[in-house]
């Protein structure tokens, strides 16, 4: 039988500046006490640059854009990966020629690229206006072989599609991981939509028999648009679900956290077998996930 393969993995949260630098040494500072705790996987929240940017529609916010080859913050986050043998998946805001992604690169413990996510389902609302500054991923989802686990990584939106989590668990990952960025609804103050967030990616984790990490951002932003002031306080409940969906670890929506948790990816490689969902599925009847209205599948 196969013996025991533990990982510990660890979700960040913080309050971001307007300032790269600060949140960059922010999220590095918190990527350190991660692995002062054990961690081996550390996921740091969407866009931790800057402050989210898509709550208007200016041209001037493009100029935030940098390429995937020879970005600071990747490098950076290259050295430190390094530095402490940890994984950290990068959020960036990324510019290919004329076209723009919501892009994550993965960095193995050795310091290594190990490749591109781009973001796949792209939202366009009020105060999430995402459509003006990314086009959709072309990259498929994909599964990021690292020194710990095999990892799947999306994005934000994605984490509403049951379909991108069974896809990545599919390719064989052992792990999901969800960098955000959610809050508030300018539109409509009393909408709180963090419970239903939740539970949509617990129910991911246990659909799947994987743990689940995923990192949001907290803290009010402030975004001068073309209609006035648009405001998101962002809710933070960064958390880490385990493999039957249960709440392993979770922080509140006002305070910076360092989320960790261990697992033990050869008994969850067990149970998950066991349980039989793999076995059972019939990709055969499955068609009508292939259409947009499931009147008219593909044959």
């Amino acid at each position: 039988m196969e013996g025991g393969r533990k990982v510990v993995v660890s979700a960040l949260q913080f309050s971001c500046t307007d300032d790269v630098p600060t949140n960059v040494s922010t999220a590095e500072r918190l990527v350190r006490a991660a692995h002062g705790k054990g961690a081996n996987i550390i996921l740091i929240q969407e866009l931790f640059e800057g402050y989210y940017f898509c709550q208007a529609q200016r041209e001037d916010f493009f100029q935030r854009a940098k390429p995937y080859k020879g970005h600071p913050t990747i490098m950076r986050m290259q050295k430190l990966a390094k530095e402490l043998g940890v994984v950290i998946p990068v959020s960036f805001f990324e510019e290919a020629n004329n076209a723009h992604y919501n892009s994550i690169a993965i960095i193995d413990a050795d310091g290594s690229d190990l490749g591109l996510y781009r973001k796949s389902h792209i939202p366009d609302g009020p105060g999430y206006q995402e459509k003006f500054y990314f086009n959709p991923g072309d990259t498929g989802f994909k599964v990021f072989e690292t020194k710990f686990a095999k990892i799947g990584v999306a994005i934000c939106w994605d984490q509403w599609f049951p379909e991108a989590a069974r896809a990545m668990v599919l390719q064989g990952a052992e792990i999901l991981l969800y960098p955000t960025a959610i809050g508030s609804e300018p539109q409509d103050e009393g909408l709180d939509s963090r419970e239903h967030w939740k539970r949509v990616m617990q129910g991911h984790a246990g659909a799947n028999l994987v743990p689940l990490v995923a990192s949001n951002r907290m803290g009010k932003e402030v975004i001068q648009t073309e209609h006035g002031k648009s405001e998101i306080t962002f809710y933070g409940n960064s958390f880490i679900a385990g493999p039957a969906g249960e709440m392993v670890a979770s922080a509140n929506d006002k305070e910076e956290a360092v989320l960790v948790a261990e697992f033990d990816l050869a008994n969850i490689k067990r149970k998950r077998h066991s349980w039989g969902i793999f076995r059972d599925r019939r990709p055969d009847l499955y068609k009508v996930l292939l259409t947009l209205d499931g009147s008219n599948p593909r044959t």
